[in-house]
């Protein structure tokens, strides 16, 4: 694997997911395969799962992970060519980049959409640059447009946690105080879509995903209807992906709190797990007795990013 950008980097998701339990139920065992290799761990963005689950699953498998922090532990970097960089910015990625993977065997970047410019965010432009000038391979530790992590570790928590071989997974807008990327939503729709199960999506009108992630998974914009028989409800929000009006993008187009995931939501479900990638804005994503009932799995799935991340990295160790 040199790669780990979308599910179709991860190949048959039966075999996947097997591995997957098996690193979760030994997680030592391919520690021979980090031996003197060593991560480096880019954030251009804040990080909490993210960065404990990747250095955690670095050190598993015996490697030494770098964590670097762009524009505190570094120069700022400017990440666009042809510009006369005569801002706050001393360092260009062109230059950053193969200095950087000159000291590692793998790389992990993470870097946000800006949500201003739908083209340059969809195009991967930063994570791409990594590709072409790193030759080394790379993960998405969230990026403009994907997070596959949090995706593959969301598939090994519904794997773990269904009571039938095909459940029902809805993943629902709900309401947030700021303008989020689309990353964890697109992220999960395409990781869905590969997925044996049945996937629908719901949002107030405005915010239909890429449809190179949401694929021909249904919409409902009635979101009870949506949820009716769920058996697992994974909320997020996401700001306008501008897919018809791309001047629209990275908008907020609603903060209907009749969205807001909560007890009324739930009963319509088929006593249905309640899931998220956290951080969650309690009472506006979810109300407190959703979160903290029996039924929510933000904890194990929150775990399950080191097993997820140790599968990826164990794979491209594999392909060194």
């Amino acid at each position: 694997m040199k790669s780990f950008f979308h599910v179709s980097d991860i190949g048959d998701l039966g075999a996947a997911l097997e591995e997957a339990l098996q690193v979760k139920a030994n997680p030592f065992a391919w520690k021979h395969l980090g031996q003197d290799k060593t991560i480096m761990l880019v954030f251009f963005n804040s990080s909490l799962r993210t960065r404990l689950s990747s250095q955690k699953a670095a050190l598993n498998l015996g490697m030494n992970p770098i964590v670097l922090n762009i524009g505190q532990d570094s120069w700022k970097l400017e990440t666009e060519l042809g510009v006369v960089m005569d801002g706050d910015k001393s360092e260009h990625l062109r230059e950053a980049i193969p200095v950087m993977t000159s000291y590692c065997d793998l790389i992990g970047i993470r870097s946000f959409a800006g949500l201003k410019d739908r083209e340059y965010d969809y195009n991967e432009t930063v994570l791409r640059q990594f590709i072409e000038y790193g030759g080394k391979p790379v993960i998405s530790l969230e990026s403009a447009t994907v997070h596959p992590c949090q995706a593959f570790a969301d598939l090994i928590t519904i794997e773990e946690y269904r009571k039938k071989k095909r459940p029902k997974v809805v993943l629902t807008w709900a309401p947030h105080p700021r303008a989020l990327p689309q990353a964890v939503p697109n992220s999960f729709a395409e990781w869905m879509n590969a997925a044996d199960v049945e996937f629908v999506i719901t949002h107030p009108r405005g915010y239909e995903l890429d449809p190179a992630f949401a694929g021909k998974a249904p919409v409902e914009y009635d979101q009870m209807k949506a949820l009716e028989g769920a058996d697992f409800v994974y909320a997020k929000n996401w700001s306008c992906p501008g897919v018809t009006d791309p001047s629209r993008y990275g908008q907020v187009l609603s903060q209907d709190m009749a969205w807001t995931v909560d007890a009324k939501h739930m009963a319509v479900t088929n006593d249905a797990y309640f899931m998220h990638c956290l951080p969650v804005r309690r009472n506006m994503i979810v109300s407190d007795e959703v979160i903290d009932a029996p039924t929510s799995l933000v904890i194990p799935e929150a775990a399950n990013r080191a097993v997820s991340a140790q599968v990826v990295m164990k794979r491209m160790l594999e392909s060194l």
